[in-house]
């Protein structure tokens, strides 16, 4: 086991450790994060819009007859979500290369659009599609950005800029600035999308298809998870690996659920990062409210009673730094099996409940902070079987955990009794 940890630490710590900082990955991320606040607030109009109470329920009546509007929101905040992120991650890129962050989110954000054909409406002139600007189009607003802020970083490197006076402001020296990386962008994009004729969003989208398809199967799934768990067990943030990775993916797979939804179609797909949260990590990556459940409540040594009462708390918050750093799981070889393997049961339970329609499909993103079982709720738009499985599945984990626990929690009660003797 020593040689093993020897060979993680050494071989992959390190180079797993420079690919989630390395800085387009680490842009990306920024930006995808930073879309977040309005994904579940987002979720939440969805949510209410199609609420499945029947319609003599004070209030629901009024609420079904005014979908449409109740769905306006959404269709602003989630159902746009590209738009957002592009500009996130071209803002975040730019202040990488300690460039002006604004100018770069601009840019980004204007290249992103020219790759758009807008389509001609006689009654109101040119509209731009809402499709590209959701999740479909969020590889296609990676690129864009990537594309848009290197041009500006190249234009600022080589001093081909209109350079002001000093006694200039800075936001107006700022905006002269952009103007030769601006009409580089502009001809760039334009040309090709306008004059060339190339359809940015097919070519990418059939590149993309295949790995979303993928990303949407339980083998690929199980994989994302034991990454995931396997990384974070030497120490190494597992999600911020995987998620700067998978999560486009999953933007694309619960932006369709949404989609699924407000069309009144049947729901697409199991694999979207809220079946992740809130019936593989129920309380926090490797589900450890297992761990967190038999530390508070059946520990004998008195560091893990202690433990188990200072992390139970934020664990049913799905916060488990403190449990993963404190028990520790981290290099733990008792407490690092149960790690990995109860997430991977959750995952085939959960996927098993989903297909066979036992338990309705994510379509939202609460946020993450709920316990498990409101989340779950909330996330299947109000299924109460959901509850259940969440439910079963946490005591699935207290039992996966429970025998390894107890091994570690009776090897801290011997190491206990000999410092006292």
């Amino acid at each position: 086991m020593d040689k093993f940890v020897q060979f993680v630490d050494e071989k992959l710590s390190g180079p797993m450790t420079k690919l989630a900082n390395q800085r387009h990955l680490l842009a990306i991320r920024n930006g995808i994060i930073a879309t977040l606040p309005l994904i579940i607030v987002g979720s939440f109009f969805l949510i209410v819009a199609f609420i499945p109470f029947p319609e003599t329920w004070p209030l629901v009546g009024a609420i079904k007859e005014n979908v449409g509007q109740i769905l306006l929101p959404y269709r602003l905040t989630m159902a746009i979500m590209t738009l957002y992120a592009t500009f996130g991650i071209g803002m975040s890129l730019a202040e990488s290369y300690e460039l002006d962050g604004l100018s770069g989110g601009i840019l980004a954000t204007a290249a992103f659009l020219l790759t758009i054909n807008p389509v001609s409406v006689e009654e109101v002139g040119f509209t731009i599609p809402m499709g590209p600007l959701g999740g479909g189009g969020m590889f296609v607003g990676i690129i864009a950005a990537i594309i848009a802020v290197e041009i500006y970083r190249f234009t600022d490197r080589s001093n081909f800029k209109i350079s002001m006076p000093e006694q200039v402001p800075p936001s107006v020296a700022r905006s002269f600035e952009a103007l030769v990386p601006t009409a580089i962008i502009m001809l760039f994009f334009g040309s090709i999308t306008y004059w060339f004729g190339f359809d940015w969003h097919g070519f990418i989208g059939g590149i993309v298809a295949p790995l979303v398809t993928a990303a949407d199967t339980l083998p690929s799934v199980l994989l994302l998870v034991f990454l995931v768990t396997f990384f974070w067990s030497f120490g190494i943030h597992g999600v911020s690996i995987v998620g700067t990775i998978a999560r486009p993916l999953w933007l694309q797979l619960i932006e369709k659920n949404g989609a699924d939804l407000a069309a009144g179609l049947p729901i697409s797909h199991i694999g979207a990062e809220p079946m992740f949260q809130w019936f593989i990590w129920i309380g926090g990556s490797g589900a450890t409210i297992g761990l967190a459940i038999a530390m508070a409540f059946f520990s004998k040594s008195a560091y893990a009673k202690s433990l188990g009462r200072t992390s139970f708390a934020p664990a049913v918050f799905n916060i488990n730094e403190p449990i993963i750093f404190g028990a520790p799981i981290v290099l733990n070889p008792i407490l690092m099996i149960p790690f990995m393997v109860a997430p991977l049961v959750n995952t085939t339970i959960a996927w098993f409940a989903m297909s066979t329609g036992l338990v309705h499909k994510v379509v939202s993103t609460p946020p993450w902070t709920l316990p498990g079982p409101i989340g779950a709720f909330l996330a299947t738009n109000f299924d109460p079987k959901a509850i259940i499985l969440n439910v079963l599945l946490i005591i699935i984990s207290f039992l996966i955990y429970y025998p390894f626990f107890k091994v570690y929690d009776n090897k801290l009660l011997a190491e206990e009794q000999g410092e006292v003797a």
